[in-house]
């Protein structure tokens, strides 16, 4: 165990610095970075004999010049940008100055807004665990019971009837899921139920403290439907393979030779056992459904998340917002999955990662 843990601990560095590298290498071949948008959106403007500030805790501006009602910028002022946010190095140079700052958890501040890289991540920080945490209990508060049902039905008309919704609703993508919802119950073509986007109401800050909650939920609900119904399917076959597992020991066999009914035998014996692997999974599922299930969800119903921020950035080329939350969740997902497995070891001493 101890030289796994060691091996897994070296890996994160060469594994995230390949994870970097290949990213910065798609995102450097892609047409339209920093200097050429903000190019492009002053020589697209009528504005004229103006100054236009590339971000505003920056002190270099950009004098703009009318010629036949199309701006154009003089070209030592775009070499002077170039200067001032390194894009007159070398790609490997900037990689290597980049990764430096990282490890240095330097994650600079954003292009576009007067705000460092970690403080944008804590403004959006709490829409994105509101939609993580919540899935996750609700995935966990269906899986459980239900994989318990399936294991105990084993081979049955619900067993099989419940596989086939189950596997379905897992084949929808959530963000498709999302769009239907939205068709439905939030002002589409039948009802309007639900709003279509946003955290809270216009009046929010009138409510009382039970009706800001309610009002809360009620923006909630659809996004996190759409990502709980596509996102319980690989648990709950979990439950149900781990609790067969364990109905099939001999200790089951033992217990009901001694007299004990079906009850006290599921949940004073088999369901510890079998619940105990599962358990272990949560942190490494909060995680996945997190980072990786909330983007489309919140591009979807312009919720002010991680996601969101992350698809702007992806779309303005903010290259420090990019790069920075890149850095930053990729290594907490290697550390995540490094604690699943002591996790896991801890649960279950039979693990042999050797």
């Amino acid at each position: 165990m101890k030289f796994y843990l060691i091996k897994r601990l070296f890996l994160i560095f060469p594994t995230l610095f390949f994870i970097m590298l290949l990213n910065f290498i798609i995102i450097q071949a892609a047409p339209g970075g920093p200097i050429e948008q903000i190019i492009a959106k002053i020589n697209n403007s009528n504005t004229l004999h103006s100054e236009v500030s590339f971000n505003p805790t920056s002190t270099l501006s950009l004098n703009i010049n009318s010629d036949n009602n199309k701006s154009t910028i003089d070209q030592e002022i775009i070499k002077k940008i170039e200067v001032e946010y390194g894009f007159d190095k070398p790609l490997l140079s900037r990689f290597l100055l980049m990764m430096k700052k990282l490890i240095m958890f330097d994650f600079s501040s954003s292009f576009y807004q007067d705000k460092s890289v970690v403080s944008l991540v804590i403004e959006k920080l709490p829409v994105s665990i509101s939609l993580g945490f919540a899935s996750t209990i609700l995935v966990y508060l269906i899986s459980i019971p239900l994989g318990i049902r399936k294991a105990l039905r084993n081979g049955s008309k619900f067993d099989f009837i419940s596989s086939v919704l189950i596997s379905l609703g897992h084949a929808i993508p959530a963000f498709l899921l999302a769009i239907i919802f939205i068709v439905l119950f939030a002002g589409g073509n039948f009802l309007q139920i639900f709003p279509i986007r946003g955290l809270t109401s216009d009046n929010f800050s009138d409510l009382s403290i039970f009706g800001k909650i309610i009002d809360y939920l009620h923006h909630l609900f659809l996004p996190i439907a759409s990502m709980v119904i596509g996102g319980f399917a690989s648990l709950t076959f979990f439950v149900k393979n781990s609790f067969i597992e364990e109905i099939n020991k001999q200790y089951v066999v033992a217990a009901y030779a001694k007299g004990l009914g079906d009850r006290q035998v599921l949940y004073g014996h088999i369901f510890r056992n079998a619940m105990m692997i599962v358990i272990a999974g949560i942190p490494a599922a909060f995680i996945g459904i997190l980072f990786t299930g909330s983007m489309l969800i919140e591009i979807i119903f312009n919720l002010d998340g991680l996601g969101l921020l992350g698809y702007e950035a992806a779309v303005s080329r903010d290259y420090p917002v990019m790069f920075g939350t890149l850095y930053f969740f990729t290594l907490l997902g290697l550390i995540i999955n490094i604690i699943s497995d002591i996790t896991y070891k801890i649960v279950d001493p039979r693990i042999n990662f050797n």
